[in-house]
Parts: structure tokens; C-alpha cells; sequence
């Protein structure tokens, strides 16, 4: 969200409002139950590419389109190496003809595209407003026309960190929220890495709640949550890259329990039957050494917000001996069919858990997942072939019974299967890493009434409903030196239904600090009459605010002032925290920094007060913390930079401008300046000493034709600043905005880095 709102923004927009048609179809990742299956009929029994291939397109992709009022949404991408972007795509599914479309530029990653999976996108039943989460986080809600109503640079706002895998998953509709997955590494009590679960306001990105329902991570996970009835109010269900089956309230984001499964992450969707919750993975379990397996957990009936559960294995009704990574199961009525690792086809009773039967349909599965529809399962199989250079996948359409199933067709096409398919009016659409391709029938029909995803809709209260739970919006919020907010209230009942939004009640505002809050700091502020006022001090301070309404219900909101003109040099603090693996004490680093506790430590070096990175953290050997705003541009950030180590290994150090990362690599001896590893990257040789402090200082320019040019100094810190920049690097698509930031690699945390004297000059 590039600007916080007032409230007589909000009632001005509300008002200016117009209806948008309710969207019909195949809405989102699993299908209107959330399971792999959809209510289509007419579909294809089988697949002649000559005959049945309607349409497709050169856009390469892993996830799953999504569909509405004849209107096919995927997001892919195009391109090779420097010229490689995401894009999102709407498609008339009769003809093929691409609509509209949007271009999305990858930045401060290291993802590899021909790895996993990119994400999926969602579309709203109410507004037919679409949701689509790029890679590097961008989260970003367009209306059926293409136009972009809002966005959030979940990287740079909430600590979103990425992976080489570049697994992202899909947002979820609940209500009037948006629900995104992610591990992040947020600031204070949301600072150390975890999988966390953000709530936002669907019609304007507004931050509702965050949730962080289990541990320490040890992968990543993109495990799109499910949403289902919980006693009397909603829960959601996912897997985390802690290895945890988790869940938690679907309005407050409060955890309920957690179930240790594994230890790594969990990525496969769950399924909800009865009162179980049916989850696989494919990592090592906790309790064996055996990897991977089908898991059914009975549902607790006593967990609340106020005392979660951890839960045993007296909670486990049944498991299986099948490993999958990242293949998600579909549901049809009481049986579950699932692909394992090595392309078996298991047909498993949900109630026992027991094996029907297997069928051997590749030999190799990863991430592409079936569908069932008109008493057929559409399987996609990453490959036939063992040979890791293949570049063809195999498409079944099963009919499965409790005895066998049926092969009514199986056809190889171009590029490997990592999607799962969506289905619509007779034709059948899945994505493959070279094509979108589009089967079936041009004429064939709509289902004269869809089944909804009820759970998505509407979460009123009925009249009369009494406040239990208030939360204030937005619930974290990011401000300027001198900047105000005012705030709205979200007002629910003891369902969790939404009573009303609208203006804060009586009460009284206070400054706040969790008792368990490891920086006792606060921000630089203060409410009047209810409007919080930033300090016009030109620091970045963070801290949390109590509200208590007169009613005696609280809410806390978490708050930021980060300055645009910005300096450090780190003498003002003091350490006082003893490292006991190494004997150094060490102080945190400025709390309104986001994403750099757990990743930076302030400690003293050669006489100084230095910035140094982390190294006990595998997770975190490479660490993106910034310090200022997404939409910030045309600035200068400059820092005394220094790795450590010895003339063989050395680490990488640098800076965060615009999206794009410079950095000195030790190793290497040379400067670069990169916006994704695989692809945007200039290199120049350079001198690099361990153990010898540089100044490192950088620029971006932006021109209209939207390429732009990237500046980089770096010299001796003892030295004079040279007249000339050592690199000036042209680019055709230059990152327009981006928030400043700080950047340090050290390959499994051998090899100190370090930062000092940081300043940040807007133009």
C-alpha cells in the first residue's frame, strides 16, 4: 500500500464505489470447496492435440489459473535471463485473445524460475476483483478491466523474504479480507523468521491482522491456507515451513493449535473431512527416520485464541507411507487421490487411511496437482522420464472407481507439468514451464448455477450483535517525520462477524510495550484527539499503541517513523547483550528498521560502534533489511562496508537502492550491481581486501521512457571520493521505486560483514 489512508479518504472512495459484477466460475487454487474439485460437467474425456487444443500460449508457468465470466487469469513468465519478467495475463477463454496484460520485473532475489513454483492468483465472488502475489512479493488487486486499484510491496513493508525455489502460493478470499502465506522477517515481536499469515482489506490493502502460528522455520513454505467452520466461528488450516500442521482464527488471525509434523516445510494444501484435517508432506518425520507422509488430525474442540493447543500424536486418527513435496490431494467425497514423489496414483479411504489402490503414472512428480470434475480426475505428471533434461510432461484423464482407474487418455505435451489445471465451460486450461494450453470443447456450456465458496463470502454479524473483539485499522502503519493518521475500528462479535467499520469509539490511547519485548522503545509520537501525530525529529523510532474503549475491549497497533533524509552511525548504542557462543555483547539494531533483528547486531569494532550480520542463522545467511519507504526514489545511500575472512573466502556486503542491490563479493574481487542473480546483473572487477573498510555509494536515475541508469562509488575509506563513478550501469526496464536497505551474504554464516556510517540523501 503505497500511502496510508485518512478516514475522509476511506468515506470518499467508499462513496465513488460502483457495483461490479459478481464473478462465476473457477475462482481460485483448488476449486469452490478448497479440495481439487469443481462442479463442471461436459468436460473432455480425452485429448487429441490436432482436434481438442482451442488455444495456447508461450508464457511459461507453475501455478493454476483461475477463471470468471468466460475471463481466464494466470500468472506466468516470458522471456530469458536480463529480458525475463512475470507476467500477468487476462484471456477470453473462447477465442484465446489476450485482453490485457501486465509486466513484473523480479528484484532483490535469488529465485531461479526453472525451480518449483511461482503462485496463482484469486479472484473476489463479489467485486470479480482479482488478487495476483508475484514472486518477490509484490501483492496487488486489479479489477476485471486491468486496472490497478492497490499494492503492497510485501518485501519492503512486511519483511517478506524469498527463496531460490521462489515458491509463493495463492491469496485467499475470506469475507472482506485477503489472506496472504510467506515466511517473513518483519520488526519487533514479528522480527525473528517465521511463517506468517497476513489479513488485508480486499477493497483497499489495508493491514487487518497478522499471524504467526508456529516456530522457527527450517524451509520455506507456500502452502495455500483452507478455510472451514470451527465450533462456532471460522479457522484456517495450512502447513508451514516450521513443519507444523497449524491453524488459526480466519478473523483475528489468532493461533489455535499445531501439530509437529516434520522438519522442513510443509507445502502440499490440506483437506478438511469430517472432523479431521488430512495434510502430506515429504520431508524426514519427527518421530521416525523414515521421509514423508499422509497424516489424518482429528480437530480439537477446545482450542481458543486465549489457550492454544499443541498438539500430540494421540491426535493422529491414521497415517500413510507417501511422500510428497508439494503435489496437493483432491477430495471426492470419502476418497483422496494423491500423486507421490515417484508418479504413483494412490486411491486412499479418508476415514482409515488405508490404500485402495496405485497406478503408475510417471516418474516424477513435484509440484502439479490433479482436479476432479465431471467423474474425472485431470492429472498432470511432471515427466515420464528420469533424464533431469526432458522437457515434455505426460496429461491424464482418469476415471477412477474403488477398484482401478480408467486411462481415457494420456498425451505428452510441450513442457514440463508443475501446474494444476482449472476447469470451465467443457474446456480444461493447465500451465507447463514453455505454454498455457487450453483443451476441449469452443461450445461447450456453463453450469446454470455454481457453487460458491460460501466460506469466502459474506462474514456480517446479524443486527443487534454484541462487540467482543475490536480491531484497529490499519493495524500497522509506516510514517513520515511529522506525518498523522487517523484510525478506523473493525468491530466483530463473538463469531468473529463483522459488526461494523467505521470510526474509533470512546476510549483512550497509550503508548505500549509487549512484556515480552526484547527493545523497551517506543516510537516518537503522540495521539491527539485520537490522531496519531509522528514526531517531526528527523529519526526512525518504532512501538506499539494501546487503545481501550470505554467499553474495556483493547487493541494494539504497531507503528513506524522512518525518515527519507536519514544517517547512523551507531555511537549512540550501547551493547549489553552477551553472546555466549563467541563472548561479545552485542545491542539490537534500530527497531523501526524492518527485517534486521535476528539478522544484524550492533557490536564494538576496532574502537567503533559497527553494524555486523548474524552468522549463527543458516537460514539468514543472506539478509535483506531496509530503512525506508517502497515508493522512495531518486535518492543516494552510502555506507562504510567491510568483509571479513582472508584472501580465499571472503563474504558479500553492499547496499539496497531502488530495488537493486550493490554489493562488493569478497570472493569474487568484484563490485556488482544486481536485481536477480539469474538475470539483471553487471559485474567489474575490483580489488576487495578482507578486513578493510570501502565506502560504497549509489544512485538511480529514472527516465521517462521508463529505462533508467544505476551509479555506484566505491573506494577506500581513508581516501578521497573519486570525481567519476566506477560503474554506470544502463537499463532498458529500470525499477522506479524501491525502498533503501542494507544487504549481506555470508555462505553458511562462516564469514563476518560488516556496516557503518549509514546515510540516505533524498534528491
Amino acid at each position: 500500500m503505497k500511502r496510508l489512508f485518512i478516514l475522509a479518504a476511506l468515506l470518499l472512495l467508499a462513496s465513488c464505489q460502483t457495483k461490479q459484477e459478481k464473478a462465476v466460475g473457477f475462482l481460485n487454487w483448488r476449486g469452490p470447496d478448497q479440495n481439487g474439485t469443481a462442479q463442471e460437467t461436459g468436460l473432455p474425456d480425452k485429448i487429441d492435440l490436432s482436434k481438442d487444443l482451442l488455444w495456447s500460449h508461450d508464457i511459461k508457468g507453475r501455478g493454476c489459473p483461475v477463471i470468471a465470466n468466460g475471463r481466464v487469469y494466470s500468472l506466468g513468465y516470458v522471456g530469458e535471463d536480463e529480458e525475463l519478467r512475470e507476467i500477468f495475463t487476462c484471456t477470453d477463454i473462447n477465442t484465446g485473445e489476450i485482453l490485457w496484460k501486465h509486466h513484473f520485473s523480479d528484484f532483490i532475489s535469488d529465485i531461479i524460475y526453472d525451480r518449483y513454483s511461482i503462485g496463482s492468483p484469486v479472484i473476489d465472488q463479489d467485486s470479480g476483483n482479482i488478487f495476483v502475489m508475484t514472486t518477490p512479493g509484490l501483492l496487488i488487486c486489479f479489477n476485471p478491466d486491468g486496472k490497478a486499484l492497490w499494492e503492497i510491496s510485501l518485501m519492503e513493508r512486511y519483511g517478506k523474504m524469498t527463496f531460490p525455489n521462489g515458491r509463493t502460493g495463492a491469496p485467499v478470499i475470506f469475507g472482506d479480507t485477503v489472506v496472504i502465506h510467506g515466511i517473513t522477517s518483519n520488526w519487533g515481536k514479528q522480527g525473528p523468521p517465521r511463517s506468517r499469515f497476513y489479513a488485508f482489506d480486499k477493497k483497499d490493502g489495508t493491514p487487518i491482522w497478522a499471524s504467526t502460528p508456529g516456530t522457527a522455520p527450517k524451509d520455506s513454505s507456500f502452502c495455500t491456507p483452507v478455510i472451514a467452520k470451527y465450533n462456532d466461528r471460522h479457522a484456517m488450516y495450512a502447513g508451514t515451513g516450521c513443519g507444523n500442521l497449524v491453524s488459526f482464527d480466519a478473523s483475528t488471525g489468532s493461533p489455535l493449535w499445531r501439530f509437529p509434523m516434520c522438519t522442513g516445510g510443509v507445502n502440499s494444501s490440506v483437506l478438511m473431512y469430517k472432523d479431521m484435517v488430512i495434510a502430506i508432506h515429504g520431508k524426514e518425520n519427527l518421530d521416525t527416520s523414515t521421509k514423508g507422509r499422509m497424516v489424518a488430525v482429528r480437530i480439537p474442540k477446545n482450542a481458543t485464541a486465549d489457550k492454544p493447543l499443541l498438539l500430540d500424536k494421540s491426535s493422529e486418527v491414521w497415517r500413510q507411507k507417501i511422500s510428497m513435496f508439494t503435489s496437493s490431494p483432491v477430495l471426492v467425497k470419502d476418497r483422496i487421490y494423491q500423486v507421490d514423489d515417484t508418479g504413483n496414483l494412490h486411491c486412499i479411504n479418508a476415514d482409515t487411511g488405508a490404500i485402495l489402490w496405485s497406478e503408475k503414472l510417471g516418474s516424477a512428480q513435484i509440484h502439479a496437482s490433479p482436479i476432479y470434475s465431471d467423474g474425472k480426475l485431470y492429472v498432470p505428471i511432471l515427466s515420464d522420464s528420469t533424464d533431469e533434461t526432458s522437457t515434455s510432461g505426460l496429461f491424464y484423464i482418469l476415471k477412477p472407481s474403488d477398484k482401478g482407474c480408467e486411462v481415457l487418455s494420456k498425451v505428452r505435451i510441450k513442457g514440463k507439468c508443475f501446474g494444476a489445471p482449472a476447469v470451465y465451460g467443457g474446456k480444461v486450461l493447465v500451465h507447463t514451464t514453455t505454454n498455457l494450453y487450453c483443451f476441449g470443447s469452443k461450445s461447450g456450456s456453463v453450469p446454470n448455477t455454481y457453487r460458491s465458496n460460501e466460506l469466502a463470502t459474506d462474514n456480517k454479524a446479524p443486527a443487534g450483535s454484541k462487540v467482543v473483539t475490536r480491531i484497529m485499522l490499519p493495524s500497522e502503519v509506516l510514517l513520515k517525520p511529522g506525518e498523522k493518521i487517523n484510525f478506523l475500528c473493525r468491530e466483530l462479535d463473538a463469531q468473529g462477524r463483522v459488526i461494523r467499520i467505521g470510526e474509533v469509539p470512546a476510549g483512550k490511547w497509550a503508548g505500549y510495550i509487549p512484556p515480552t519485548a526484547k527493545v523497551k522503545a517506543s516510537m516518537k509520537g503522540k495521539f491527539i484527539n485520537g490522531v496519531l501525530n509522528a514526531d517531526p525529529e528527523i529519526v526512525a523510532s518504532a512501538g506499539a499503541y494501546k487503545f481501550t474503549g470505554d467499553d474495556g475491549i483493547e487493541s494494539v497497533i504497531r507503528a513506524r517513523v522512518v525518515p527519507a533524509d536519514y544517517s547512523e552511525n551507531f555511537e549512540s548504542f550501547k551493547p549489553y547483550v552477551l553472546r555466549e557462543d563467541i563472548g561479545v555483547k552485542y545491542d539490537w539494531p534500530p527497531l523501526a528498521w524492518m527485517g534486521a533483528r535476528f539478522k544484524w547486531e550492533i557490536r564494538e569494532k576496532d574502537g567503533n560502534k559497527v553494524l555486523v550480520k548474524v552468522q549463527d542463522r543458516l537460514i539468514l545467511q543472506r539478509a535483506t533489511s531496509f530503512i525506508g519507504y517502497p515508493d522512495m526514489k531518486d535518492y543516494t545511500i552510502e555506507a562504510d562496508v567491510m568483509t571479513g575472512g582472508n584472501r580465499r573466502k571472503m563474504a558479500d556486503v553492499g547496499l539496497i537502492n531502488q530495488r537493486y542491490i550493490i554489493a562488493l563479493k569478497g570472493t569474487h574481487r568484484t563490485l556488482d550491481i544486481s536485481s536477480n542473480l539469474d538475470r539483471m546483473q553487471v559485474t567489474k572487477k575490483f580489488p576487495v581486501k578482507a578486513n578493510t573498510w570501502y565506502r560504497l555509494k549509489t544512485t538511480v536515475k529514472t527516465n521517462a521512457d521508463g529505462s533508467g541508469v544505476i551509479y555506484v562509488k566505491c573506494w577506500k575509506k581513508e581516501e578521497a571520493e573519486p570525481a567519476e563513478w566506477t560503474i554506470e550501469a544502463k537499463v532498458d526496464h529500470v525499477h522506479k521505486e524501491g525502498a533503501p536497505g542494507l544487504f549481506g551474504f555470508s555462505p553458511g554464516g562462516f564469514t563476518p560483514v560488516y556496516i557503518d556510517n549509514v546515510k540516505v540523501t533524498s534528491k
